[in-house]
């Protein structure tokens, strides 16, 4: 997904914070957060792990968490970088 495409689609469902975010190789283990998350990679790759579920995201993917969801989140090589929408 393009970037200018995935800024509207956050504003049209109520995301109105928007931040990048940009995380160095490595990882955060299991955690949650107190609001809901849809995020645009931008460049570098994630994985998200839920439960006994990871999935890897790259540059164009769209990861979405439910608000206090549990995760953990590793780092590719490069790190990662993402724009992030909060609710």
């Amino acid at each position: 997904m393009q970037r200018d495409a995935f800024e509207r689609e956050l504003s049209h469902e109520g995301f109105t914070q928007q931040v990048t975010v940009t995380r160095a190789a490595g990882e955060l283990e299991t955690h949650t957060h107190p609001f809901e998350a849809k995020a645009l990679i931008l460049s570098g790759e994630l994985a998200i792990r839920v439960g006994d579920n990871e999935r890897v995201y790259r540059e164009g993917d769209v990861f979405h968490l439910g608000a206090d969801e549990a995760h953990a989140e590793r780092y590719g090589p490069a790190g990662v970088q993402y724009l992030v929408g909060r609710k």
